[in-house]
């Protein structure tokens, strides 16, 4: 195993993988897509929140009164824009008292940098958890730049969750923010196109959750 992948997660459970054999299918019309997108990122999420912080508090039960854990972590979820904003309600079914932050970038045609035009974060969450969601990992460029400015912004515990992860995004990623614990549905263990489009993909997650393409 490469060294890269030490911090990655990839969970490849049969029924997620049964899921996102039907994201890559054509066939596999708008509502279903997105409909799709949001049951793998409540599996995923199952995962990803496995070390919440916890209390135990006192409740009153039907038979008696006892300590029971219960979640104090402020947690932000935040999709890259726009396809991440596919992931979310997934992840909110299972946290619903998570904030959404959001966050866009574009790249530069002349140095292909990435830039941020709009960054919005809940401003209470900063000790606690922030995941951060886009359905492809492929180049990672967005996604590493996109990590930059949340950190830039106070942030300290950091994941990122994405449908498809190619070795290059990964790679990119998990190198720039060893800290950041990285959950992938499926590894795509193919090379990118010219386009930098994972080719074993969905395509562009962003026209096929909107219906845009």
């Amino acid at each position: 195993m490469e060294d890269y992948m030490k911090n990655i997660t990839i969970l490849d459970h049969p029924l997620i993988q049964h899921k996102v054999t039907h994201l890559c299918d054509t066939r596999t019309g708008t509502k279903e897509f997105r409909e799709i997108v949001s049951e793998i990122s409540m599996l995923m999420g199952y995962e990803a929140f496995r070390d919440v912080k916890t209390e135990l508090q006192e409740i009153v039960a039907p038979i008696s009164t006892f300590k029971s854990p219960v979640i104090t972590e402020k947690i932000a979820i935040v999709p890259i824009l726009r396809a991440g904003l596919g992931m979310v309600d997934g992840l909110t079914a299972l946290f619903p008292t998570a904030k959404i932050g959001h966050i866009g970038l574009y790249r530069d045609e002349e140095t292909l940098e990435p830039h941020e035009y709009y960054c919005k974060l809940p401003k209470d969450c900063t000790d606690g958890g922030c995941i951060v969601v886009d359905p492809a990992l492929a180049t990672g460029g967005s996604a590493s730049a996109a990590i930059d400015f949340i950190k830039a912004r106070g942030f300290k515990n950091i994941k990122l969750l994405c449908i498809l992860g190619a070795p290059e995004g990964l790679k990119k990623v998990a190198t720039n923010h060893p800290d950041v614990k990285i959950y992938v549905a499926h590894f795509a263990n193919a090379p990118l196109n010219e386009h930098g489009y994972i080719v074993s993909g969905f395509g562009d997650a962003g026209d096929r959750i909107f219906g845009t393409k």
